[in-house]
């Protein structure tokens, strides 16, 4: 009989193998910041992440699920108290998982299964996502915790904290130092170039303020517009305007 072993050095089984063990140790560790069911996709999540891009991918995600997560639990008593917390205090569900990674997941399938010339397209899409996300999530959190005054963006009229598409100073400069920060990790860790930061930081302003104008105007009309699927579509015009913005700089300046 043929002797059956594994591929050690296949990032596939390293991303399975990883991914297992550290949702182990975060099932049974006291602390939980995702539901069970939430792990178990975070867990698919993690296996496609590495599988495609290898441990750097993999850095930006768990960044962003860290820091994300870190910065919901901020302010989270009076948030509570004045109604405006995320549901069970902060942790997060299956849906949150794929509301947040969706675009990312597709973008590092696309970087597997598509030819060379549009690898580049898919790390600027996938870094850009989570840059979105991350800026969006500082944003809303820090600005529910410490606005001081917020304002609807579509006039700038006063309203409450948590309001949908309400915007704060505080919030802002807290979303745009995150999209900042997570951009330059990436790069750090040479997934994308500094070009690529500096259309990260401008793709995730631009498509956190479009999502705060969605809030604004539409997801209080349509029952189908929930959180989990204007975070699908924030992170895909964060990472729709990078793939124009990159293919601009291609064309015009390489």
């Amino acid at each position: 009989m043929e002797n059956l072993y594994f591929d050690w050095s296949n990032p596939w089984i390293t991303g399975v193998i990883i991914n297992t063990i550290l949702i182990i140790i975060a099932l049974i560790s006291p602390k939980k910041l995702l539901t069970v069911i939430g792990y178990l996709n975070a867990w698919v999540l993690g296996v496609i992440v590495w599988g495609s891009l290898q441990w750097q991918g993999y850095a930006v995600v768990m960044f962003y699920f860290l820091v994300g997560s870190g910065i919901t639990k901020i302010g989270i008593k009076q948030k509570e108290a004045e109604g405006i917390a995320e549901k069970r205090s902060g942790v997060r569900g299956a849906e949150n998982v794929w509301g947040s990674a969706l675009i990312a997941t597709i973008s590092c399938l696309g970087y597997v299964f598509l030819s060379p010339a549009w690898q580049s397209f898919c790390l600027i899409a996938y870094v850009a996502s989570f840059a979105t996300k991350l800026s969006d999530t500082c944003a809303s959190e820090i600005g529910k915790a410490y606005g001081k005054r917020t304002f609807l963006i579509t006039n700038f009229q006063p309203v409450a904290r948590g309001t949908e598409g309400a915007v704060s100073l505080e919030g802002t400069l807290a979303g745009i130092i995150a999209s900042i920060v997570i951009s330059v990790l990436a790069w750090q860790i040479n997934l994308i170039d500094f070009m690529g930061v500096i259309i990260c930081i401008i793709s995730a302003f631009i498509a956190t303020n479009l999502e705060s104008v969605i809030g604004a105007t539409l997801q209080t009309k349509f029952e189908w517009l929930t959180n989990e699927f204007v975070n699908i579509l924030n992170t895909l015009i964060g990472a729709s305007i990078a793939i124009f913005i990159t293919y601009i700089y291609l064309l015009n300046f390489i």
